[in-house]
């Protein structure tokens, strides 16, 4: 009897406890309900209000693609007359090829070593009222074997060739040297200008090493004059003013973008249908022919890729830029970063140093395309693609991949300086 009795307790303390945790378990799926309803509708309310936002707000002025010089400098000036504009870039960072990156307390110019030059006194106003330059001059050494020579080719560079010490002796060893029969390609284009010793020693290697062709091969188009000085002067550009910000060119981006929405890492040609339609006008610096889906075929280019090694050593080559014009070296050039400041002492007395070897090579769609080749063919096929492009009245092409040619930084800037009447 005593026995049935403790069984029916337990029974019923156990139903109790059921009970109980039954009734928990439906206040907590209650909560969890009520909690559920609520994010949703959190979730739709903030949805429709965002798109509420983005159809009042977010329609731009200009879409700027490609966060370059031009498409910054675009930005800025934009800005400053009260335009509305957005970037699309398709890099993960800014600057298009004067990013750098930092490496060891140095600045290392990512994508190929930079150096600010003009004669323009308004776009070099322009850019230091935006940012800090320190002067920085070129000058760039030839290495071949184990003997140096000075470029651009100046009376040192003929002490260093010929032994020879007065102006006179130069233009007639020269002279001398020169080939005077008809151009038909680069190679005699060359020699008629600086003659047969200073092209095979000097030249010859490191074009052919750049356009991955003979010089025979290549068209005399690609260099119409060469820097000849009959004096001491090793200072590779002849422009008034000369230098690179301190901070790298970072700083001048970040103050040409500044308070701008830069949206990365997004291709703008494969996103047209959502972004082409969120602004009166397009800014457009990609590459022409990709625009138009390559529908004419494609544009060539020469790529580059960078070797970085770091040094443990203060100072490797005692100079920014090191040529090889030798075809035993496959890289055309050697970049020390470090000389790219050489009034920044907390970078001197850094006991490493970070150095580039720069090799060219061909080009395909999984490369960067750096050096346009101007040939006749190219060339044509661009101005097909230029008339297409005249026929967008949406569209600004600017740069150097959406015109299809090598620019200098000032030269891009007085390009667009002449769109805002700046």
């Amino acid at each position: 009897m005593e026995e049935e009795i403790k069984i029916k307790d337990i029974e019923e303390n156990y139903s109790n406890i059921l009970k109980e945790k039954i009734k928990q378990y439906n206040t907590y799926l209650f909560i969890c309900c009520v909690l559920i309803i609520i994010i949703f509708f959190s979730i739709l309310f903030k949805k429709r209000d965002s798109d509420r936002v983005i159809k009042k707000i977010h329609h731009y002025d200009y879409l700027i693609v490609g966060s370059g010089l031009y498409g910054s400098v675009f930005n800025y000036l934009a800005k400053r007359s009260g335009k509305t504009t957005i970037v699309v870039e398709k890099r993960d960072v800014i600057g298009g090829n004067l990013y750098c990156d930092k490496i060891e307390g140095i600045y290392v110019h990512k994508y190929g070593p930079h150096i600010f030059h003009t004669d323009n006194e308004r776009v070099w106003d322009f850019v230091n009222n935006l940012t800090h330059f320190n002067p920085f001059k070129l000058q760039i050494v030839s290495k071949v074997k184990d003997k140096l020579y000075s470029l651009p080719f100046n009376m040192w560079t003929f002490n260093q060739l010929w032994g020879i010490v007065t102006p006179k002796e130069a233009k007639d060893k020269i002279d001398e040297d020169k080939y005077y029969g008809e151009i038909h390609n680069l190679e005699d284009q060359i020699q008629s200008l600086i003659g047969k010793d200073i092209y095979e020693k000097l030249i010859k290697g490191y074009i052919e090493k750049q356009w991955g062709k003979k010089c025979k091969k290549l068209s005399s188009n690609i260099i119409k004059k060469l820097p000849i000085r009959f004096n001491f002067d090793n200072n590779y550009f002849i422009d008034r003013y000369q230098g690179i910000p301190e901070g790298c060119y970072n700083s001048l981006f970040e103050q040409l973008l500044k308070d701008t929405e830069v949206i990365k890492g997004t291709d703008y040609n494969k996103n047209k249908e959502k972004y082409g339609k969120i602004a009166d006008k397009i800014v457009y610096t990609g590459k022409i022919d990709e625009y138009f889906n390559y529908k004419l075929g494609k544009l060539e280019y020469r790529s580059i890729r960078w070797f970085n090694e770091i040094k443990n050593i203060s100072n490797f080559q005692a100079s920014a830029i090191v040529n090889y014009p030798e075809k035993d070296k496959p890289y055309t050039r050697i970049i020390e970063y470090k000389h790219f400041e050489p009034n920044n002492m907390e970078i001197k007395e850094i006991e490493k140093t970070v150095i580039s070897k720069e090799f060219t090579e061909e080009w395909d769609e999984t490369k960067e395309g750096y050096y346009p080749i101007n040939d006749e063919k190219n060339n044509n096929l661009y101005k097909q693609y230029k008339k297409m492009a005249d026929k967008e009245t949406k569209v600004i092409f600017g740069g150097r991949l959406a015109e299809y040619k090598n620019y200098n930084m000032n030269d891009i800037i007085e390009a667009v300086f002449k769109i805002w009447n700046y």
